[in-house]
């Protein structure tokens, strides 16, 4: 039973304009009220256009330069591309199963809590508020920055300040956008989905015509074993599934998703397969047209790429890139909101981040939850340490949703699964994710104990704010009076069932 809301009294006594919670059955038209709910309307095309358009994002423009210091040659990055593409399609295909049989939204943490309780949930939960998910953001919103800025500075380096002003107004925009229509946000983000396919197709059309005339002086070599780095492989890992990150933003939307035993699979399969071809022809097409020691000395690879190919026509590429990073950021609000909209329905965060606007049927207060603190971490590090810091946690705990479906294989075998994948699948996805966690104590051991520390932070957490229930009054009176004010100030009510 939702809980009711709770309502400030007018000085007359009178219902205010507040009291959302107790409307008329009927509208003034006679019409039936419609439901304030989240509703299914994410289509097929709509599911595929967030999946491209939420991996097809700074990633490709950004991680090559990362994957290639790391792994130490041509050959061996091209490896890493490949071997990322298809350890995210055992990920997908592990998510597809889960997203088929749990029909819940909330993604990783919705997974967790069905397999392992609400515990090790709340301790993802904890860290995905206070570090992954603004992370992602942050580092996704540098690159926008960067390179919607990029015309306007060429040939001069772009201020670190007019970077982050461009990157706040960017985040603003998408916040707002998010804020206003679900149905609008799927559309532009179709928009964005297209017109980020349309760069990397201006990418790899003229790269390949290049190779095949024979340009492939770039690829000598490409194993030279002297060069390889093997400590700097997970650092590697990080960066090419960074770029491939984004494959489970559809299940963190499930109950938007309409008829999702058959879309939500399809959905993955068609997304994977497509990103897969653009990413290697993507690097292949950077290889013919740059050596190594170009690519690792550019800033910007994308635009380096069109600079050397294109001539004056390369002032487009960074607009386009600038487009897909805003997509991708788009996307990633979407899904994420919903994490944030299922976690306070269950329980573990506050009342208010599980209410629905009124009018514009958009969980409002969940999407406005990470705006301060994702502005706030644009100002701690540098995109790559960013980067490897968020890697690290994101794809442990993704490692230990994909071991809950093996766990509810023998705990839960009745349970029914429309979408089943041979065990090997989220076995082998699973035990390489940790197996870079391990390699990363070696290979970054500062990130990955702060990873650590940030992540035990979440156990005091959940004892404090979840488990004990006898809460001092004035903890319990501040927080009514805050959920109340934010409800009346954002003109949000609980969801109707």
């Amino acid at each position: 039973m939702p809980r009711r809301t709770v309502s400030a009294p007018h000085p007359n006594g009178d219902p205010t304009p507040s009291n959302f919670g107790e409307k008329d059955p009927l509208k003034s038209n006679g019409a039936p009220e419609e439901k304030v709910e989240l509703h299914q309307e994410v289509t097929l095309l709509q599911g595929i256009s967030m999946i491209i358009g939420t991996i097809i994002g700074a990633g490709i423009f950004i991680s090559p330069k990362g994957i290639l210091k790391n792994s130490g040659s041509v050959g061996m990055s091209l490896v890493v591309w490949i071997a990322c593409g298809i350890l995210s399609l055992f990920g997908a295909l592990s998510y597809a199963e889960l997203g088929t049989c749990i029909k819940k939204s909330g993604g990783h943490y919705t997974y967790i809590l069905e397999a392992f309780g609400p515990q090790v949930a709340f301790v993802r939960l904890w860290v995905d508020m206070i570090a992954i998910r603004p992370a992602g953001m942050a580092v996704i919103a540098l690159a926008f920055g960067r390179y919607i800025l990029e015309p306007i500075f060429m040939p001069c380096e772009i201020p670190d300040i007019a970077v982050k002003l461009a990157t706040s107004i960017g985040i603003t925009m998408v916040m707002y956008l998010n804020s206003m229509s679900v149905k609008w946000t799927a559309r532009i983000q179709i928009f964005f989905t297209f017109s980020k396919l349309l760069a990397i197709a201006i990418i790899i059309v003229p790269g390949l015509y290049l190779l095949f005339k024979g340009e492939t002086k770039n690829f000598e070599n490409a194993f030279e074993v002297n060069t390889i780095h093997l400590s700097g492989l997970p650092l590697a890992f990080y960066s090419g599934m960074y770029a491939y990150a984004g494959w489970f933003y559809l299940n963190f939307v499930t109950e938007e998703v309409k008829n999702p035993e058959k879309t939500l699979p399809l959905a993955i399969c068609i997304s994977m397969v497509i990103i897969m071809i653009c990413y290697t022809m993507v690097n292949v097409a950077y290889y013919t047209v740059m050596s190594a020691e170009e690519l690792l000395a550019s800033d910007a690879v994308a635009v380096t790429f069109a600079e050397k190919l294109m001539g004056n026509f390369s002032i487009a590429v960074p607009v386009f890139v600038a487009m897909s990073c805003f997509g991708s950021m788009n996307g990633c609000l979407f899904a994420i909101s919903r994490m944030f909209y299922v976690a306070s329905r269950e329980g573990q965060l506050p009342e208010v981040l599980s209410m629905i606007h009124i009018r514009r049927h958009t969980p409002l207060p969940a999407v406005l939850i990470l705006y301060p603190i994702t502005l706030l971490i644009l100002f701690l590090g540098d995109i790559y340490s960013l980067l490897n810091f968020m890697s690290f946690m994101r794809w442990l705990f993704i490692g230990v949703a994909v071991l809950g479906l093996i766990y509810m294989r023998y705990t839960r075998p009745d349970m029914p699964r429309p979408f089943k994948v041979p065990i090997f699948i989220p076995a082998v996805f699973s035990f390489t994710c940790f197996f870079m966690v391990f390699l990363s104590l070696y290979s970054d051991p500062i990130n990955t104990g702060i990873g650590f520390a940030i992540s035990l932070t979440g156990i005091p957490a959940y004892f404090i704010f979840i488990h004990f229930e006898r809460k001092p009054k004035w903890f319990r009176k501040f927080s009514d009076s805050m959920n109340r004010s934010l409800q009346i100030i954002l003109e949000v009510v609980p969801a109707e069932h």
